[in-house]
């Protein structure tokens, strides 16, 4: 084989009952379209060894690599409030775990790779377009420096899949994630009530994720605490990038607090709470307001498969205080949330020490309306405001085209409220220094929706260049390049009106 891939595979081990073991589809004819060097250097492979003919017949699923142990994983999940005890993956396998150079576990798993026993009549494939979207999408937001899942690999497999377009070119993923537990996996069991494998998927939930807590008397709630820790900080990470996930449904809430499934996502252009471009949230469900009042809701859906495992049902009062633990933790979640969306919010302001949280908090919330109200692209917004740090308003201004001096009055109680920590610091050296955290944090470049449609549908057509291009740019999000201009523009108002994601399925 090209590569080692020195699998270690504790899900298989550990965890009968909650896969198939399931081996992927062999593919006509595979051709490598993309290959992840930086991250097959961090899993300890040979990038050199995989960019070839055998690296393409590995990821296309044609070879299964020694030491694998290819399954399918089962879980159950909330899809747009309504329950399904089975979904499980339905074109998705785990090929195994490796543990990288930095001692992590890993999983390595594909995506696109054939129908499994959970497939609910889907074919199991996947196409060029979705797959290459995950590339951009997860490498954006890993230079951002926010949780994700990532692509390690797109192998094409020479044969068509159908869609309501039509037939598009086939091609499968290959991920890597910390692992892929989900809320969804936890309410796999608690569905059917078999609590042996509900306590043991649990023990292995900890000890994966969080190993302190290994034997502690109280540790799925500690559990519990700690993946609302983790959600509370990547769901504020999202809203301080204008991300909307799409379809935060229970089985796409990972326990790990990783961002996974790019299917239906975007990035807000125009600052709107109520921006849905998924063509499947009819009710606006997963807006991008309301993401972080789901996240608390699916956070509570993960509590209630707990609460077996924290009391003997036969005790009424050992049932009652488990409850009330639980419910502590659950509506303990917006106060989490607002720290981590706060904390994040000042360095995107460029303050570096805490003042009055009530009123740090109003002056980021009214700076938002602000953006809503005038239509003013979120991204660039925050940018610009960097240039004003600097003494150039003239940028952000120009982001307000109906009305440059709407900014004035917010304008005068942010620079009030820099002064009050620069302790009176030379004002032009302070504003220099200012300017330059503030673009280390908010980015130029994001994937801009039409953007990345435009460099997927050149991919599919077979001309990979766009789609490398776009995504040498999203690895550099905060530097302002020769040739990035164009990926930091808006697209028309009148496109993103009606521009919609799909889940590519």
């Amino acid at each position: 084989m090209p590569a080692n891939f020195a699998f270690d595979n504790s899900y298989a081990r550990d965890l009968p009952g909650l896969y198939v073991a399931w081996p992927p589809a062999a593919v006509p004819a595979p051709e490598l379209l993309f290959l992840n060097r930086e991250l097959a250097q961090e899993l300890g492979l040979d990038a050199a060894a995989l960019d070839g003919p055998e690296g393409a017949a590995l990821f296309a699923g044609n070879r299964v690599p020694e030491g694998a142990a290819p399954l399918a994983q089962a879980y159950a999940g909330h899809q747009f409030g309504g329950f399904s005890p089975q979904l499980g993956d339905g074109r998705a396998l785990l090929l195994g775990e490796v543990i990288d150079r930095a001692g992590r576990r890993r999983d390595i798993a594909f995506k696109g790779s054939g129908r499994t026993p959970f497939s609910r009549g889907g074919d199991g494939k996947a196409a060029v377009g979705p797959m290459l979207r995950e590339v951009l999408v997860g490498e954006a937001m890993h230079a951002l420096g926010i949780p994700t899942t990532r692509a390690l690999a797109v192998a094409a497999t020479g044969e068509p899949v159908l869609r309501e377009s039509g037939p598009l070119p086939g091609a499968v993923l290959t991920r890597v994630a910390a692992s892929h537990l989900r809320v969804g996996t936890f309410q796999f069991f608690a569905a059917r009530g078999e609590l042996d494998r509900l306590r043991q998927l649990a023990e292995y939930a900890i000890a994966r994720h969080d190993p302190a807590l290994a034997g502690a008397p109280d540790r799925h709630l500690a559990l519990l605490r700690a993946v609302a820790r983790r959600q509370a900080s990547l769901v504020a990470q999202w809203m301080n990038v204008g991300f909307i996930h799409g379809v935060m449904n229970t089985d796409n809430m990972t326990i790990s607090g990783e961002t996974i499934d790019y299917g239906p996502c975007a990035f807000m252009e125009a600052t709107d709470p109520g921006a849905v471009f998924s063509s499947i949230d009819h009710g606006g469900r997963y807006a991008y307001g309301n993401q972080p009042q789901i996240a608390r809701w699916n956070l509570a859906r993960l509590a209630e498969t707990l609460l077996p495992l924290m009391a003997d049902g036969d005790d009424e009062a050992a049932v009652q205080q488990a409850v009330a633990q639980v419910t502590e933790v659950i509506d303990a979640f917006p106060a989490l949330y607002r720290a981590a969306l706060l904390q994040g919010q000042r360095a995107k302001l460029g303050l570096q020490r805490g003042g009055d949280d009530a009123a740090d908090e109003s002056l980021a919330a009214d700076w938002l309306a602000l953006l809503h109200a005038h239509g003013v692209d979120f991204t660039l917004s925050w940018r610009r405001l960097a240039d004003a740090a600097a003494g150039d308003e003239a940028a952000l201004r120009a982001l307000f085209a109906a009305d440059a001096k709407a900014p004035d009055d917010w304008l005068a109680r942010w620079r009030a409220r820099c002064a009050a920590e620069d302790d009176h610091a030379d004002a032009a050296a302070a504003g220099a220094q200012r300017a330059a955290r503030m673009r280390a944090v908010n980015p130029l470049v994001i994937p801009r929706n039409l953007r990345v449609e435009e460099a997927l549908a050149a991919a599919s057509a077979g001309d990979l260049a766009p789609f490398e291009r776009l995504l040498a740019a999203l690895r550099r999000p905060f530097d302002d390049l020769p040739g990035h201009a164009a990926y930091a523009e808006p697209a028309p108002a009148q496109a993103m009106a009606s521009y919609q994601t799909f889940c590519g399925t």
